[in-house]
């Protein structure tokens, strides 16, 4: 082992035995790791133009977004960063950038890029020319603001992956667009995201085919067909591919699909890779209070009757009607209560499925006049319209829908809080992340094109909340942990809206079909104009920090511009789980409680220790970690926070071997109720005896 891991490691032998944070171990780690492993590996030059144009002559960087600037102005962008004076903070921080993020020589032996190298080349890529827009960037990305993975990793390289974090698909209840689709994400998942791909409107096991009653073979050996493309499509053999299925809970195929992620599943269902998730419409919950049984439906006797695809319904709205309706077959009746605890056995055992709660994604969705949103994403954050495309045969055209593209990055919330200009903040992480949207096209996918030059979607979300909370000497989940949650979000929802107003106005365009949005319409807004304002506490105002407190004038100025003006985009904000960027950053993950105080990461064979930001001896009893709190507060932060997201939060919930189906039920039920959009995994902890949770991942 070597010297500096040593180090690092004893950072968690010490909190062990002692309680002891010792990060005066971590940090000798860090500078031991820094002066022997990446200096001596560290290709040098004179000066920072020159390193640029070796590395464009050698085929690293791209030439054409580099010509776009002065030899001056890159070496003024250069010294301005160094004022930021940037250092690791971490063992982990440092080791996780150099591992996974900095340009090394093709044969690993050289390091070509320290932190300041990849942040200048990802500010001058974005930028596309833009010198004002660089300098804003640099002081975004050395402050507050974090694109995600693929954008960080990929930006200004020779040989790269795409620049935006995963993709979602519709399929239809066609051989054609079976095909097409298991096509598309084997393209997808070569080029680095994750797919999330609709099974609703596939007809269940034993429908008619061409009228021939029990020849439909079901959803399932789609999903397996799914799964085997994305063991096969991987990044290079590095990383292996990943996806996610839904199904409407309503679907006739529901229970096979549930069971599909148990460990003793028949191997003709089991999915041993392939994440899952359901689709549940409020009217479930409603039947199951009431102890009812459900009808489960065929996709392909709703199309027959109404023309419409299962997934383009509102089940809630339609629930009677299909019931009392003699075409649509009830091909089977199951207990609700039943269903679901069933639902909840299987997250136990496996953590899945993931649960889309349809109505309440659907009732606040400001585009509902233009369609509705089907699904989600392989970590449950994005939440849009998708529309889906016809696939005919070879001879014919095609008629290619909306799908969806997921654009992310994250504010790393202490870090904003100190900012001296918040707007200014957000309108250069929004018009970074527009950049990336405008220069991203999967020209193999041309359902996703279509959807990305439509809509401009982006996803801006947070991390650090837990950190900050702590710092400030707020317990999360408190009255005040919510109270700060509402306001920072709501800053976030005001000020993403603003700059996407301002972009749509420099630029005389707005997503497609804007007018029939709520935005437009100005029903978005009156939740605001019409809101009281908080009273905050002195705890609460010092956690605020520089973010200003929006009032109902300035939502009423908003709402005035938006309809003169528009919106660039359909979608802005989305909270992603964050991992290996938060690190970078020395963050808590998004806005999730900690899983530990002092974090383990196996990594092939070797363990990394990373205390938590902020965390010392005398704040430790603030950390609480995410299996202790209680988990109708933990839903209640979420929630304060969800109210002004257009999108969604990957949130997890976090149980122990004590709990009961019923237990967890109750909190599912209670996250519907107060308005959650999503929850992503159940993640349990064996509390008879010692695990390293953080690693299950």
């Amino acid at each position: 082992m070597k010297p500096y891991v040593k180090l690092n490691n004893d950072v968690l032998q010490r909190y062990r035995a002692t309680g002891d944070i010792a990060r005066h171990v971590d940090e000798e780690a860090l500078q031991q790791y820094l002066q022997h492993e990446i200096a001596p590996r560290y290709r040098t030059y004179t000066t920072p133009v020159e390193r640029l144009n070796a590395l464009v002559e050698e085929g690293y960087y791209e030439r054409d977004f580099l010509m776009q600037y002065t030899p001056e102005f890159i070496a003024s962008l250069y010294e301005q960063a160094k004022g930021y004076n940037f250092q690791f903070e971490t063992f982990m921080s440092a080791s996780k950038f150099f591992d996974s993020y900095a340009m090394k020589s093709r044969d690993d032996a050289e390091i070509l890029e320290m932190y300041e190298d990849r942040y200048i080349v990802l500010a001058l890529y974005l930028a596309q020319g833009d010198e004002q827009l660089a300098k804003a960037a640099i002081d975004a990305l050395f402050t507050a603001y974090q694109p995600a993975t693929p954008t960080t990793l990929n930006s200004g390289k020779q040989a790269r992956g795409e620049l935006v974090s995963c993709f979602k698909l519709s399929m239809d209840d066609t051989m054609n667009s079976i095909a097409k689709n298991i096509g598309y994400c084997l393209e997808l998942s070569r080029l680095g995201g994750g797919v999330g791909v609709n099974l609703t409107d596939l007809r269940p096991l034993g429908d008619p085919i061409k009228h021939i009653d029990n020849r439909a073979s079901g959803v399932m050996p789609v999903a397996k067909l799914l799964e085997n493309s994305f063991s096969y499509s991987n990044q290079l053999g590095q990383r292996n591919g990943s996806g996610v299925v839904y199904l409407n809970i309503f679907h006739r195929d529901i229970e096979n699909f549930i069971s599909s992620k148990k460990p003793n599943a028949d191997e003709k269902i089991r999915l041993a890779t392939l994440s899952t998730g359901v689709v549940i419409p409020s009217v479930f919950f409603e039947l199951m209070k009431r102890d009812e049984d459900i009808a489960l439906f065929s996709p392909y006797d709703i199309y027959r009757e109404y023309g419409k695809r299962m997934s383009e319904l509102s089940i809630t709205d339609m629930y009677d009607e299909l019931l009392n309706n003699d075409n649509i077959r009830k091909l089977k009746y199951i207990n609700a209560r039943k269903l679901y605890t069933d639902i909840k056995k299987a997250q136990f055992e496996s953590g899945y499925p993931f649960e889309i709660f349809d109505d309440n994604v659907n009732d606040a969705h400001a585009l509902k006049g233009i369609g509705r949103v089907k699904m989600s994403n392989l970590c449950t954050e994005i939440l849009q319209y998708m529309e889906t495309s016809v696939i005919t045969d070879e001879t014919e055209e095609n008629e290619y829908g909306v799908d969806v593209s997921c654009n992310l990055g994250s504010i790393d919330i202490h870090a904003a809080t100190k900012h001296a200009h918040f707007e200014q903040l957000v309108d250069t992480s929004m018009r970074l992340l527009t950049a990336v949207s405008t220069m991203t096209t999967i020209k193999n996918v041309p359902s996703i094109v279509k959807g990305n030059h439509a809509m401009h979607a982006v996803g801006l979300g947070a991390m650090n909340l837990h950190g900050h909370l702590v710092a400030n000497g707020i317990r999360y989940g408190s009255e005040d942990a919510i109270a700060f949650t509402d306001v920072f979000m709501e800053a976030m929802n005001y000020y993403s809206l603003k700059s996407s107003m301002r972009i749509a106005k420099e630029r005389g365009e707005t997503f497609d079909q804007f007018e029939k949005s709520t935005y437009a319409s100005g029903e978005y807004f009156e939740q605001y104009i019409n809101k009281e304002m908080p009273q905050l506490n002195d705890a609460v105002k010092q956690a605020i920090g520089s973010i200003p407190v929006i009032t109902a004038d300035m939502w009423q100025q908003l709402k005035s511009d938006v309809q003169q003006h528009g919106l660039f985009h359909a979608y802005r904000l989305a909270v992603a789980p964050t991992g290996s960027i938060s690190y970078i950053r020395s963050c808590t993950a998004s806005i999730a409680p900690i899983t530990e105080q002092v974090e383990v990461r196996d990594y092939a064979d070797s363990r990394t220790i990373y205390p938590m930001p902020f965390l010392t001896a005398e704040n430790a009893h603030m950390y609480e970690e995410a299996y202790t709190i209680d988990a109708y507060k933990l839903i209640d932060m979420y929630a304060a926070a969800q109210k002004h997201v257009d999108q969604g939060i990957s949130m997890t919930l976090y149980v122990t071997d004590q709990w009961t189906t019923e237990q967890l039920a109750r909190v599912y039920i209670y996250a519907w109720m107060k308005g959650i959009k999503s929850v992503y995994y159940v993640r349990q902890r064996l509390i008879a005896i010692e695990e390293c949770v953080a690693c299950q991942v």
